[in-house]
């Protein structure tokens, strides 16, 4: 438990809050000063990374964007192949889409087609899971491309905001692991 204790301790003392951003009321969760930090950046990307391991996943799915820049140094420690999924008219050749419901409108996102196989079982990795609508989204297009979901990694959920509720019936049983709940 101490092991568990001292990287939250770390992780969340490199995380930034900044009030009224990106709009007055909101308290925004900064992680660039966790990602600057060598030692916590080699932290997270550990405790992810076993996470991958442990979910025995092929591939790691990152959402755009901060899901990038955590996800592909996960998937090279871990020794597995990088996903990126990116909003909608990011990506040439065949793509396979998912449309989705925010609180004001929607959005899509778009994965290469021939990426993912159903000889994978993907972990999707994220910096926050706010009300889960990208990441529902990411399950979908996963299992449309045939392969198989092995949980959802991120690094911190806003628990106040029921991304996990949300997200519970598309995971269909596979693991939503937060490294620190806000």
């Amino acid at each position: 438990m101490t092991e568990l204790t001292d990287i939250t301790t770390l992780l969340l003392s490199r995380i930034r809050d900044v009030a009224d951003y990106p709009e007055p009321g909101v308290m925004f969760k900064d992680i660039t000063p966790l990602l600057a930090d060598p030692a916590a950046f080699t932290a997270l990307t550990d405790a992810l990374a076993e996470i991958a391991v442990r979910a025995e996943a092929t591939k790691i799915v990152g959402l755009e964007a901060r899901g990038f820049i955590l996800g592909a140094p996960v998937a090279v420690r871990a020794g597995i192949g990088f996903i990126p999924v990116r909003k909608a008219g990011k990506l040439p050749g065949a793509t396979l889409s998912q449309a989705y419901d925010l609180e004001y409108g929607s959005a899509e996102i778009e994965v290469h087609a021939e990426d993912l196989t159903s000889a994978d079982r993907i972990l999707v990795v994220d910096d926050v899971l706010a009300t889960g609508g990208t990441a529902e989204a990411s399950l979908r297009v996963i299992r449309r491309a045939g392969a198989e979901v092995a949980g959802v990694a991120v690094l911190m959920e806003l628990g106040f905001l029921g991304g996990r509720g949300r997200l519970e019936p598309a995971l269909a049983g596979a693991p939503l692991e937060a490294l620190l709940k806000v």
